[in-house]
């Protein structure tokens, strides 16, 4: 399944680097995308445009994850030539990932 299935995203930028959030529905699904979404699989996912390394962050009593890409974004908003310079399309890619249930 995508994870658009059973979770919601929201994007943000500074510079270089864009921060995903990454937020499950109900909180029974929290355990398996910590398990199968990690900084990795993320890094992997974006391979095109990450450059840098990828953290994870945990939040379980919001049934959250923050992912930071570090080098993601061409150089920022003012020195990229994507047409999204911002990355706020990027948690909409990251729903499309797909994870076993």
């Amino acid at each position: 399944m995508k994870l658009r299935e059973i979770a919601h995203s929201r994007s943000g930028d500074k510079g270089n680097i864009s921060n995903i959030s990454l937020i499950v529905y109900d909180l029974a699904d929290y355990e398996k995308v910590k398990e199968q979404v990690t900084a990795e699989k993320v890094k992997d996912w974006f391979k095109q445009i990450v450059h840098g390394e990828v953290e994870r962050y945990e939040l379980p009593v919001l049934g959250a994850f923050n992912f930071v890409m570090h080098g993601a974004l061409g150089g920022g908003v003012t020195r990229s030539l994507a047409i999204d310079t911002h990355g706020k399309s990027l948690s909409s890619a990251l729903l499309d990932m797909e994870i076993e249930v």
